[in-house]
C-alpha cells in the first residue's frame, strides 16, 4: 500500500520537529549547567581573591606600620664625586649587558695598570727614603698609595715610612691594620701592627685623661660665668655653621648667626640653604630641651624626632621617617630599606645597653655615629642626625658638642669610609680630638690667662700629638684597646 506523498513528508516534519525540541531542551539544560559552574568559578575566584587580599593587606600593614599613611616623595641622594653608579633598564638590559662585561674588562686593565704605577712608584719612593729625600719619598708614597689603595704592601711600607722617619706612629699604625684587613697573613705588617700597638693603646689613653681633665675644669666654671655664657653662645653658631657646612651649605657664619637670630632671609642663597639651618637649629633646642637628661633611654622615636627636625623644613614629607628606597653613598651601599626598621631596633638596644653606656663617653659617642650613618636610615640628613646624636651623648657626660670644621671634610668622611672596612680606631681618634679642640676652645673663651689654642677658623688642626713613646714592658700588661672596634 503506497503512501501518499505529502502524508510522508508531513510525517517527516513531524519526527524533525520533535528532534529539535528534544535538542533545544538539551541545549538548555547545558547552558543552564554551564551557567552554573561559570558562576560557582567567579563566587570561588572572589573569596580567593579576597582571602589572598586579607593577607596580602595585613603583611603590608605589618611591614610599614612604622611609615607614614600619605604619598611618598623620592628623594635623590647625590652621590659623591668618587661614586659612579651604573642603573640599566630592565628594556635595555641586553644591550647594556656587553657594556657592563666590558666596562668591567676596562676597571680590570685600569686596575692592572694603576697597580703597576703605583708599585713603580713604590720603589722610587723607598730609594728616595734611603737618600734621605723625604720630601719627595712622602709624596711618592701618597701617589702609591691613591692607586692602590688596598694594596697591603705598599700600605705597610708606608707605616713604616710614618712610623721611622715622621715618628708619627699612630698613622703608622692605622696604615698596619689597614693592610692586615686585605691580607690578614702579611707577615710585615702583622709585626709592625704588633709592635705599635701597645704605643698606640698608651697615647690613646693619655688622649682621654687628657680630654677627661679638660672636661672636668670646664665643669668647675660656674654657670652663670659671663664668659662661659658667651662661649656657649658662639659655639652654638659655629656648631651650626660647621655641620651644614659639612653638606655643602654655602652660608658664612655671619649669615648663619643672622638667620638664626633674626629669621630673616639672605640675599642669594637658596631656600633649601635657609632651611636646613633653620632645620638644625630647631633639632638642638629639641636636643636641649627634652634629650638631654634621657641617659640609657634613648628609643627610635627620639631619632626620628631629632630627624624630623632636622629636615622638617627642607623636605616635611620625608622628615622622621625611614626611607623606601635603596640609596648609595660613593663606595658604601647601606641596607636596603626593608632591613633598616630590624637594624634600627637592634641599634636601639645597643645604644641603651650596659655595656655602650660603660664605655668612655668619647667612644661611645663616635661609634654611635658611625652605627647610624653605616645604616643610613634615611633619604637625607643621616650625617646630620648622627652628629646631632653624638653630641646628644657628650652633653649627657658633661662635654660640649663637638665641633667638627668644615674644613676637615675630607677627613671626616675619609675616617668613616675606613672604619666601613673594619678599623674604626681612626674615626673614634677623630672624634677625640675634635671633642678637645672644642673644650681648648670653652677653656681658652673663659680663662683671661690661658694658652693660645687654634681658632676653629684656623685649619690647625691635629698637627701635635702625633709622637711616638717608649713604653715599659709591663705598663699595659692585661690591658685592653679603648678604641677596639665593635
Amino acid at each position: 500500500m503506497s503512501v501518499p506523498r505529502g502524508k510522508f513528508y508531513y510525517a517527516y516534519n513531524n519526527e524533525k520537529l520533535g528532534y529539535v525540541k528534544r535538542r533545544s531542551k538539551q541545549n538548555a539544560r547545558a547552558a543552564m549547567t554551564a551557567n552554573r559552574v561559570v558562576v560557582l568559578l567567579i563566587f570561588v575566584s572572589g573569596v580567593a581573591v579576597a582571602v589572598i587580599s586579607t593577607y596580602l593587606s595585613q603583611y603590608i600593614r605589618g611591614s610599614l606600620r612604622y611609615l607614614p599613611d600619605r604619598d611618598y616623595r623620592h628623594v635623590f641622594i647625590p652621590l659623591p664625586s668618587e661614586g659612579v653608579l651604573n642603573v640599566y633598564d630592565e628594556g635595555t638590559l641586553d644591550v647594556a649587558l656587553p657594556r657592563s662585561r666590558m666596562h668591567r674588562q676596562l676597571q680590570i686593565q685600569n686596575s692592572a695598570t694603576s697597580t703597576a704605577e703605583a708599585l713603580t712608584s713604590l720603589h722610587l719612593a723607598l730609594e728616595m727614603k734611603l737618600s734621605g729625600k723625604q720630601k719627595k719619598a712622602i709624596k711618592l708614597f701618597q701617589h702609591a698609595v691613591a692607586l692602590a689603595p688596598r694594596h697591603p704592601d705598599i700600605l705597610n711600607h708606608y707605616g713604616e715610612f710614618l712610623e721611622h722617619t715622621q715618628n708619627d706612629v699612630i698613622k703608622a699604625n692605622e696604615y698596619y691594620v689597614r693592610a692586615l684587613s686585605y691580607q690578614p697573613n702579611h707577615e710585615g705588617a702583622l709585626m709592625n701592627s704588633q709592635r705599635t700597638a701597645r704605643v698606640v693603646e698608651e697615647l690613646d689613653r693619655r688622649m682621654l685623661r687628657r680630654i677627661d681633665d679638660k672636661r672636668n675644669a670646664l665643669s668647675a666654671i660656674p654657670d652663670n660665668n659671663v664668659a662661659l655664657i658667651r662661649a656657649k653662645k658662639e659655639a652654638y653658631f659655629q656648631h651650626i655653621y660647621h655641620t651644614v657646612g659639612i653638606e655643602g651649605n654655602t652660608m658664612n657664619l655671619a649669615q648663619t648667626r643672622a638667620i638664626v637670630e633674626t629669621r630673616t632671609a639672605v640675599a642669594g642663597k637658596s631656600i633649601d640653604e635657609h632651611n636646613e639651618i633653620l632645620g638644625l637649629d630647631a633639632a638642638m633646642k629639641y636636643i636641649n630641651a627634652t634629650l638631654v637628661n634621657k641617659v640609657g633611654s634613648i628609643t627610635i622615636k627620639d631619632i626620628l624626632e631629632i630627624h624630623m627636625r632636622v629636615l622638617g623644613h627642607v623636605d616635611p614629607v620625608q622628615g622622621g621617617q625611614f626611607r623606601r628606597t635603596q640609596v648609595y653613598v660613593g663606595g658604601h651601599i647601606p641596607p636596603g630599606p626593608g632591613d633598616i626598621h630590624y637594624l634600627m631596633e637592634e641599634f636601639a638596644l645597643w645604644l641603651n645597653s650596659e655595656r655602650a653606656i660603660r664605655m668612655h663617653p668619647v667612644r661611645y659617642a663616635a661609634l654611635a655615629h658611625y652605627k647610624l650613618v653605616h645604616i643610613h636610615p634615611f633619604s637625607d640628613g643621616n650625617g646630620r642626625t648622627s652628629r646631632l646624636l653624638m653630641n646628644m651623648i657628650l652633653m649627657q657626660a658633661g662635654y660640649p658638642p663637638v665641633i667638627i670644621h668644615k674644613q676637615h671634610r675630607h677627613t671626616y668622611y675619609e675616617n668613616l669610609q675606613i672604619a666601613n672596612t673594619g678599623d674604626v680606631q681612626p674615626f673614634v681618634r677623630f672624634i677625640a680630638e675634635c671633642t678637645e679642640q672644642t673644650l681648648d676652645l670653652f677653656l681658652w673663651a673663659t680663662s683671661e690667662f690661658s694658652r693660645q689654642v687654634p681658632a676653629l677658623s684656623q685649619d690647625t688642626l691635629f698637627t701635635e700629638r702625633r709622637n711616638t713613646i717608649v713604653l715599659e714592658d709591663d705598663v699595659t700588661d692585661g690591658a685592653t684597646n679603648i678604641f677596639d672596634a665593635d
